[in-house]
């Protein structure tokens, strides 16, 4: 007869698994988004088909991404806060889930001149997405144990790009057919679909509490008193800091990569389709595998790891992007075939170190954070991490955008991406990791 506290304990584990994979499939769910609107599809849509093109389309687009970061980046500390005061997550997670999900299907409707509904229902989708993530990391602790966090973050991440995957084959046939608004309510159906379980199957633990004032109050209240207190988490703060810093770049990454291919690099839909094709795919690895690095030698250790790749990345995407340079003629020459077929061969190889780090970083930062983070107060300390992370996608975009509209030049832009990781890196190197903070 089996040992009933063994059975039990595998009941738990059992229990645990289920816990983690309905968990991260919210994040296969809400990556049909992303690729499709943020990184993609809707990207390259809304400059060459809404803006027709012109050169200003990366500075409006650029003015979208910072108009909803900052509207994430003001709401997310005062709704965790609501969150932690009144356990209830799931409420705010469902009401900007479904603000995502519409304002995706209806961007179906925008096309040439109509630069106004496409960014304020851009925006609106974008709010979200964004804030829903601040109730959906801030889940992570309470689904696995702090050993575990970082594997767990990672299979997250890994999951996310296996979602935007599957959104791309689905999606292939529209691409195909240059039928590209289609796949606006198609993103937003994958969404709806795969973000069930979690309302489903998640508890909640909701609680009845008193009250005198409004939530709002509360928040605003718990808020100011956190950073008050700040001074007692130093660590955490300039793990804050050095965050803002580094996610600036990978946002920014982000939000351009497909305009910069179309633009700078001429690619074709069918390339861009491939380049993001190996991001994803790679990204996949990346996250598991970085996952398991964070457990193994701690956070901050693949934190440093996946910011210099990332800046050795920039640097090659800026060296091999200009086709006529004596540095791309003479190196399409030794392999015999066209420079501007050399370049887009260099840029997939940025796309696939990008890739490979791109799900890393963010795993990795989210696992950092979990552990840093007092738990009495997880959903709170998440909205300001949410606070840091959607802030810093304000600068950076506005700052590419900017660069490459005055400049007429995308390449001088793509520089600026690297100073942003080289301050991060400078800061994190004051951090102290999780198990010794």
């Amino acid at each position: 007869m089996k040992n009933p506290s063994l059975k039990n304990r595998a009941r738990i584990k059992k229990n645990e698994r289920f816990r983690i994979l309905v968990w991260a499939l919210f994040d296969f769910a809400n990556t049909s988004y992303s690729i499709v609107v943020v990184t993609f599809l809707y990207a390259v849509y809304f400059k060459q088909t809404i803006l027709e093109g012109k050169p200003i389309g990366d500075f409006y687009w650029s003015i979208g991404t910072s108009i909803s970061m900052l509207i994430t980046a003001i709401i997310s500390p005062i709704l965790g806060a609501i969150a932690d005061y009144s356990a209830g997550k799931k409420r705010f997670l469902l009401f900007f889930t479904l603000a995502c999900i519409i304002s995706t299907s209806l961007l179906y409707f925008t096309g040439k001149g109509q630069i106004f509904w496409g960014l304020v229902l851009f925006i609106i989708a974008n709010v979200g997405f964004e804030a829903g993530l601040v109730f959906y990391d801030s889940f992570l602790p309470e689904i696995t144990s702090p050993k575990n966090f970082g594997r767990v973050s990672g299979y997250g991440y890994a999951m996310g790009y296996l979602g935007s995957l599957t959104t791309l084959a689905i999606v292939f046939p529209f691409i195909k057919a240059a039928m590209i608004k289609e796949t606006f309510p198609i993103s937003a159906l994958i969404f709806l679909i795969f973000a069930v379980p979690i309302f489903v199957f998640i508890k909640d633990n909701r609680k009845t509490v008193e009250r005198t004032e409004s939530f709002v109050k509360i928040g605003i209240a718990r808020v100011l008193n956190t950073i008050t207190h700040l001074r007692n988490y130093k660590n955490l703060s300039l793990f804050l800091l050095s965050f803002f810093c580094y996610i600036e770049g990978v946002n920014t990454v982000i939000f351009f990569s497909g305009n910069y291919a179309s633009t700078t690099l001429h690619f074709s839909m069918g390339e861009l389709m491939v380049f993001f094709l190996i991001v994803q795919s790679t990204a996949i690895l990346g996250s598991v595998v970085f996952g398991l690095l964070a457990d193994a030698y701690g956070q901050k250790k693949s934190l440093v790891i996946s910011i210099i790749i990332w800046i050795g990345t920039i640097l090659l995407a800026f060296a091999t992007s200009r086709q006529e340079s004596s540095l791309m003629l003479s190196s399409a020459a030794f392999f015999g075939i066209e420079p501007f077929q050399f370049s887009h061969y260099c840029f997939y190889l940025v796309g696939l170190l990008a890739g490979g780090v791109m799900g890393a970083t963010q795993s990795t930062s989210r696992s950092l954070m979990s552990k840093l983070t007092p738990f009495e107060r997880k959903t709170e300390f998440f909205g300001f991490y949410s606070f840091f992370g959607k802030s810093s996608a304000i600068l950076g975009p506005l700052v590419f955008g900017y660069v490459s509209f005055v400049s007429g030049d995308q390449r001088l832009a793509i520089l600026t991406i690297g100073i942003f990781f080289v301050i991060g890196l400078c800061i994190l190197s004051f951090v102290k990791d999780a198990d010794h903070a």
